[in-house]
This record gives C-alpha cells, structure tokens and sequence, in this order.
C-alpha cells in the first residue's frame, strides 16, 4: 500500500495529467479514437516522471490504449502541447545534447548497435511490414502512387532519373537494406551495383534476392569503401551517421564518386537543429541515430560538394507509416509468439504511430538532396 505522501503525489500528477489532456482534446475514457483509454492508474506517475520514455513504456507494459495512437500521439506532440510541458523530457534532451557534444555514438564501435537492435530483429518481421522488395523508406505518393508498392517502385525510379542511371554504370548502395532498392535499379536500369550495409541478417536476405544479377552486398562500414562508381545513392542510412561524422562521411562519398557523377542523399531531416532522437526511440529502436537538421546537413555537404536540388516531400512518409502499421495490425500473427510476443507488438506500434506523428506534425521531413562534384552546367531537376 502507497504511503499517504505517495498517494498525494499521485494524486497530483494525475490531477495535473488530466488538465494536459483537457487542454489537448484527449478524454480520459472518451469516446473518440484518439481518446485515452487507461488502464493502470500508475500511469500518471510513470508519464510525469519518465516523460516521453516513461509514457510509451507504459504502452508497451498494456497500461494504456487508444484506438487511433497516431491521432492521440499527434495531439501529445503539438509543439508548445504536452511534451514541452514534461520536464524530464527537457532534462533528457538537455543531457542528450552534452553528450553528443562529448561522444562519438555513431563511431565504429558503436555503430553495430542499431543493427543489433532493430535491424536484425528478424526478417520475417520486416517482411510482413514491408512491401514485395523490403524497401524500409518513404515511398512517393507525390507521383500518384496507388499502394504502397507502387510508391516505392515511384520513389526508386525517381531517384535512377535523378542520378541519370544507365546501363553499364557501376552504383553504390550505402545502407543497402535488404537488397531491394539494388534488385530494382540493376533488374530496371542494367547498372551494376555494389551494396554496403552493418546488419547481418540484411546481407543474407540481400544476397539471396539479388542472386543472378549484378549485385553485390557486402557486410562493410561506409567508412571502408575505397573504390570510385559513377553514381551514389543512400536512402534513409544518414539517420544513423552522426553529426560528428558528417565530414568523414561526404569525404567518403567525394573520394568514392567520379568526376561527373552525382550522389543522392534520402533522408528523414527535424525542422529544428537539436539532439532530436526522442529517449523512448534511442532505447528501443534506434539507438544512437540523429536527425539533421537543414542548416547542419547543408553545411556538411557544401564543404565538398555542390547542392544540385533540395527536394522535401516529408508528408509523404505520414502515409507510408500508416501503411505499415495497417500491415502490422493484419499480418502480426504470422511471427513466431514466442519471440515476438505481445508486448514487442505494442513496441513497434507505439513506433510506427509516434513516427506518424511527428511527420503529421511536420516535425521531421523527409529530404532527398542531389550533390554533384560541380564539374558540370546541365544537370536537370527531376520531380
């Protein structure tokens, strides 16, 4: 039994959780879909304390739903909302900025964890998630796309244009994935292409997808690349690179690309220069990333190359969330129960919807910037 101060405190921190909620449109046991349903009573004292961390654990642990988590995240979300009001929420971003400021996360050392973490939680997971190819990014809705697959097939060959991909032309991959963006643009465009990524369990699949064609995955840090190719591309890799290692990083790409080629960079970017990974996500889904900013991925980049074209189409990646989310919602059963249980379940909604969120929001974008060595005049904007 709580002590009566204990009492009194959860009293307050519900009191005070309820008066948020008000302000946010969210009713405790409403109605609606983005309504609150609770069903722990301490999940006031875990969200007050714990901030964003404490409040999706709670997720996770069944204290809670909602029928809609994507509406009832984007009213917690709204800037000046909820979120700015968590004060440990403000202490962890705070700590999170003096230790980027301090730390190497995305050294060598530490850049397997991400893999070990999210990217080899098993195949048959991101199959079930994904569409036919694995493309795990925004797809291109802007282009008229009726499903998910064709969005992505949309968003692939957007960017063969952008990089004037023809046969014969030898391509690197950096974050090659599953091998599904290569499979594409070797089978659709004849070009050669050579995949690098840290996860194992993407090289196996990579490998046998892209088996018969001329595709190469390999099992190899960015950093290590030392051959040149005619055309670059990295699509939803940069995320994890570190704004301490953004000058390694284009210096990479700049020694690895030939004179006339171009490289395109497909990134999520925040609105705002910060240490933008929120707590609950570096612990449970992407340990160590960092989203750029506009000002920080410009100032990098324009160091070695010209900026070609700066294309956002961050909307896009709402409607993409939301398809996986519906796939997970339908398909979820086809796992094995035993290592994807219930509350692993709850972790990847919570994640699905909370990223829907923040791009609903237009908090994050999604950017694809074409860069060039600026050796040459008729470079086209391709949309």
């Amino acid at each position: 039994m709580a002590a009566p101060g204990e009492r009194g405190m959860d009293r307050f921190f519900e009191g005070q959780a309820r008066r948020w909620l008000e302000e946010a449109d969210i009713e405790v046991g409403g109605s609606r879909p983005w309504d609150i349903q609770v069903h722990d009573n301490r999940l006031w004292r875990r969200a007050m304390l714990g901030g964003s961390l404490g409040f999706g654990e709670a997720y996770m642990d069944g204290w809670f739903d909602a029928l809609a988590m994507d509406e009832l995240l984007v009213r917690l979300m709204k800037p000046a909302g909820i979120r700015d009001k968590l004060w440990i929420l403000k202490t962890s971003r705070h700590i999170q900025a003096i230790n980027n400021s301090i730390l190497n996360r995305q050294s060598k050392l530490r850049a397997t964890k991400v893999a070990q973490t999210h990217y080899d939680a098993g195949n048959k997971l991101f199959e079930i998630l994904l569409d036919e190819l694995m493309i795990y990014s925004c797809g291109y809705w802007c282009s008229g796309a009726s499903d998910l697959a064709s969005a992505q097939i949309a968003k692939l060959n957007l960017i063969a244009a952008k990089l004037e991909l023809k046969p014969g032309m030898k391509v690197l991959d950096i974050g090659c994935g599953w091998g599904g963006s290569a499979y594409h643009l070797a089978q659709t465009f004849g070009v050669q292409v050579v995949g690098v990524t840290i996860s194992e369990e993407q090289v196996k699949l990579g490998l046998q997808r892209n088996a018969g064609l001329d595709v190469e995955i390999r099992l190899q840090d960015y950093r290590d690349v030392n051959e040149t190719f005619d055309a670059i591309y990295s699509i939803g890799m940069f995320e994890h690179v570190g704004a301490k290692n953004y000058d390694t990083y284009f210096e990479t790409v700049k020694a690895a690309l030939k004179p006339q080629g171009r490289f395109l960079l497909h990134t999520i970017g925040h609105r705002e220069k910060g240490p933008y990974l929120d707590p609950w996500f570096n612990r449970y889904i992407f340990p160590n990333g960092y989203l750029p900013s506009a000002s920080e991925l410009a100032a990098a980049a324009e160091k070695v190359f010209v900026i070609e074209d700066w294309h956002n189409f961050g909307p896009d990646y709402d409607k993409t969330l939301m398809c996986w989310l519906q796939n997970l919602g339908d398909r979820y059963s086809e796992l094995d129960p035993g290592r994807y249980d219930e509350r692993f379940r709850r972790m990847f909604v919570f994640y699905l919807a909370a990223s829907a969120a923040g791009f609903r929001l237009r908090l994050n974008q999604l950017w694809q910037v074409l860069l060039s060595h600026g050796d040459r005049t008729d470079i086209p904007v391709w949309r």
